[in-house]
């Protein structure tokens, strides 16, 4: 393809559309994504998914700290690029950037817009009881995730499935349209939609807060806000002061005060009804299933999580 075209993106979830991009050869000529972090424990630098991916592949990345200096300016018009593809990279892109491309900053936002702009779009319709997701491909501008839509997918959601496996199934989908939008933009075929801002929600981010699991809810809340939050941040509860995550349950009909263990398979009781726990996360362990969990660990029937 004879588009020039500069891509930004950091996580994991970015990986599958510049892999999609190089294998459909379009012309990619630079890649930005956020400088390495420290690991938790402050003893490893880890490099984005992006940057390791630009590495193996032998493509010319910057991962600067802030776009918003002068230098930095230059630097991207230098590259004259035709377009900006952002998947998920993580800073706002200044406003000076955006007049610098022939067709504008075209971002894969993982909401069916205008539902759920912002930084956790997949975690809050989990969270809400969406039965549909999906990706949106717009055109950056000024306002948050309110640009003109060209394209978008949907994609089913049920009780069952968490967060990390709709990111994945997003992030792919999210790639395969994207492919297909550009098509469309190099083919004088593309028609952006203005969004319905009346009808506009937020998807703020996931604070640490809102993390811990709450047993007044109803069975079918407190299974949404544990898929939710799977496998990261994850959702937890505290037993004998120690912290455990829960990544996956499902409803049980069996009743009992909240936070109650009811079973000897970690059935816990809700306001309404219960749920018995799939997989679960001891502190500074990993994840296992229940069964594989009560081999060597116990948690007494009739005892209250807090």
């Amino acid at each position: 393809m004879s588009f020039k075209i500069v891509f930004m993106g950091t996580p994991e979830f970015s990986v599958p559309t510049l892999d999609a991009l190089i294998k459909n050869k379009f012309n990619i000529v630079g890649v930005y994504t956020q400088p390495p972090k420290k690991s938790k424990r402050g003893q490893k630098i880890n490099a984005s998914p992006i940057e390791e991916f630009s590495k193996k592949n032998k493509i010319n990345f910057r991962n600067p700290i802030s776009l918003d200096s002068k230098e930095e300016f230059e630097i991207f018009k230098e590259l004259s690029p035709d377009l900006a593809v952002v998947v998920a990279y993580g800073q706002i892109i200044p406003k000076n950037f955006l007049g610098t491309t022939k067709f504008g900053f075209i971002n894969i936002h993982a909401s069916l817009l205008p539902k759920w702009r912002g930084a956790a779009p997949i975690q809050r319709a989990i969270m809400n009881g969406d039965t549909k997701t999906g990706v949106s491909i717009m055109r950056i501008e000024e306002k948050l995730d309110g640009g003109p839509v060209l394209s978008a997918k949907e994609l089913d959601l049920d009780q069952t499935t968490t967060y990390g496996e709709i990111e994945k199934k997003l992030s792919e989908l999210g790639a395969s349209v994207l492919i297909e939008s550009l098509k469309k933009i190099e083919n004088g075929k593309a028609k952006f939609v203005d969004q319905v801002h009346s009808e506009a929600t937020y998807a703020k981010k996931i604070d640490k807060t809102e993390t811990k699991i709450n047993w007044n809810l109803d069975a079918n809340e407190v299974i949404r806000h544990i898929h939710g939050l799977s496998p990261n941040p994850g959702a937890w509860f505290e037993y004998e002061n120690e912290r455990f995550k829960v990544l996956r349950a499902n409803k049980s009909s069996a009743t009992g005060k909240p936070g109650s263990v009811l079973d000897e398979e970690l059935t816990i009781g809700c306001k309404s009804d219960s749920i018995q726990i799939l997989e679960i996360q001891r502190q500074g362990k990993n994840k296992q299933t229940t069964k594989e969990f009560l081999l060597g660990n116990k948690i007494v029937n009739g005892s209250i999580l807090t």
